[in-house]
């Protein structure tokens, strides 16, 4: 398996010099350039195509969600991972908007990043517990309603699974979820996908948080 080429971001340069040495111990990862801040991060992520970005959300010149969106939007190819002291509802849900694949809390230790980065890289989202808690409380009455009849057409069963890959799962786990085959589950995923325009699930998670069609 190749190494996970990895661009970490984070305006403290302990955390940062931290982060890389402890993600270089991993197996089958590999720092191939950090940054200070988000527009640095997009300039490296323009000139050595990583796998994954792994970026703060609050840095100077160039915040996590503008350079997730950016990325996101310039350079496809690359996932994005947030990872953040501050568990804000709007940032972190900002950030699944703009494409993030995932995101951890900083305390997360070095095995759980390794995981969330390997999910993104495969194109599955992945959400820490403690983040996902904090959301849905703080976000309370106030989270969007999802609409009487679904946006795009979409089938209950499609809203169905889509708020399952909302929550992180992937085909197989939404499939034991439902009682249900492999296949049937990826037959929804593509049917949700061209109503939707959506290109990937980091961008279907930030839909369902949108349209209020997360946690159902």
């Amino acid at each position: 398996m190749k190494d996970l080429r990895v661009v970490l971001a984070d305006d403290q340069r302990i955390v940062r010099d931290g982060l890389a040495t402890v993600l270089g111990l991993l197996d089958g990862v590999e720092v191939v350039g950090t940054a200070s801040g988000g527009d640095e991060a997009v300039g490296l992520v323009a000139s050595v195509a990583p796998d994954v970005l792994l970026t703060d959300l609050r840095m100077p010149a160039g915040d996590g969600v503008s350079a997730t969106r950016r990325v996101r939007t310039e350079h496809p190819g690359t996932a994005v991972v947030v990872l953040t002291t501050y568990v804000d509802d709007d940032a972190v849900v900002d950030a699944i908007a703009a494409g993030a694949s995932g995101w951890l809390s900083k305390d997360a230790d070095a095995e759980a990043i390794g995981r969330a980065l390997r999910s993104a890289a495969d194109g599955v989202s992945t959400i820490d517990a403690s983040v996902l808690a904090k959301i849905v409380e703080r976000r309370g009455a106030d989270a969007p309603r999802a609409a009487a009849e679904p946006p795009d057409g979409l089938t209950p069963r499609e809203v169905e699974v889509l708020a399952l890959i909302a929550e992180g799962l992937s085909n197989v786990e939404i499939a034991h979820r439902l009682v249900v085959g492999e296949a049937t589950v990826k037959t929804h995923v593509n049917h949700l996908f061209a109503k939707t325009g959506l290109r990937d699930r980091a961008q279907a998670v930030g839909y369902a948080y949108r349209h209020g069609l997360a946690g159902r």
